[in-house]
């Protein structure tokens, strides 16, 4: 079976529940009639026509645009979409494997729908802004290489948990470096410095670019368009992007060429909770704890990075909040 090692760049490169219906009211903004925004409070965007993955960052761009050249406070695509969960709720549900579950072979992600003909979006008003910015603000990635897991720390703590794969243990030669690398996951602390929402799947070992994938199932599909986050480490672009597999048997398991991959469910959460700027801090912890919270211990793949453990304090340092205080480090084992 032919597993996707995607490019990983080295060197260069997821029902909000009852809403109210839009009120009939005569200024409504239009664009090329895909969306209308109803100008009354509460604000709602109203679809007006189906919006497949593949057109889905472009429509975005186009709502957020048109929201911040009629008010007074501005807004991104995160905040959008924070203040309307369902969204990555939806996205997270095009996952192969999910819909696999329910009987459903989809052959290419990008053609299924992000958004629908008459579904309401609710846009935030100022002060929504604000705490949403505040909650973002105050987020970060936890990746602890041994145990395999990424988790997201919000406010100190943890709101996600996924599983991961990460580099292997070894050393080799890569066309798109054009010499041998290290292929280990390396520990840090760093920022997102990159979001690729267009990204070109390309396996670094001969430089070959891929259109299709081949499933754990042996199906082939098209690639998804889910965006690939980088971020740096202590300082350096060491090419560890964070991003989707198609493969989940490598999941939980030293299988990469150093970038940490998720599934595709997965790495949708991760995009809406990890924009330019979010810390990331990737750790070499041998120990933690159970769901029964019980201390345990995880294998040591890469014989020697024990000692490259990042102290707790140094990371509360690292980790400021828009306040200028640290965010707290929970001990948790979600």
């Amino acid at each position: 079976m032919l597993f996707l090692i995607l490019g990983c760049s080295l060197f260069g490169c997821m029902d909000s529940g009852q809403r109210k219906p839009i009120l009939q009211n005569p200024a409504l903004l239009a664009d090329d009639n895909n969306f209308k925004i109803n100008t009354l409070e509460p604000e709602t965007i109203h679809v007006n026509k189906d919006v497949a993955i593949r057109n889905y960052f472009k429509w975005m761009d186009s709502v957020v645009a048109t929201h911040n050249s009629n008010h007074s406070y501005q807004i991104d695509e995160y905040i959008l979409v924070h203040n309307n969960p369902w969204i990555i709720d939806t996205l997270a549900h095009t996952d192969y494997y999910y819909m696999m579950e329910k009987g459903i072979f989809n052959e290419d992600s990008q053609a299924l729908f992000a958004l629908r003909k008459g579904q309401l979006i609710n846009i935030p008003d100022s002060l929504q802004t604000i705490n949403i910015k505040q909650r973002i603000a105050n987020t970060y990635l936890d990746i602890n290489i041994p145990e395999f897991k990424m988790r997201i720390i919000e406010n100190g703590k943890p709101i996600y948990k996924f599983p991961i794969r990460v580099g292997q243990n070894g050393k080799r030669y890569l066309a798109m470096a054009n010499r041998e690398v290290d292929m280990r996951t390396k520990p840090g602390i760093g920022t997102i410095i990159r979001v690729n929402k267009n990204p070109i799947f390309i396996n670094p070992k001969d430089n070959h670019k891929y259109q299709t994938t081949r499933r754990d199932d042996g199906k082939v599909t098209k690639l998804p368009a889910i965006p690939w986050l980088e971020p740096t480490i202590n300082g350096q672009s060491l090419g560890q992007l964070i991003h989707p597999t198609t493969n989940l048997e490598t999941l939980e398991k030293a299988y990469s060429n150093g970038c940490i991959g998720l599934r595709e469910a997965d790495a949708w959460v991760v995009y809406y909770y990890a924009p330019l700027g979010t810390k990331v801090f990737l750790r070499y912890d041998l120990t933690g704890k159970n769901e029964a919270g019980e201390a345990i211990q995880f294998e040591n793949i890469y014989p020697g990075f024990e000692n490259r453990t990042i102290q707790k304090e140094v990371l509360e340092t690292a980790l400021q909040a828009i306040d200028g205080k640290p965010i707290p480090v929970c001990d948790c084992h979600l």
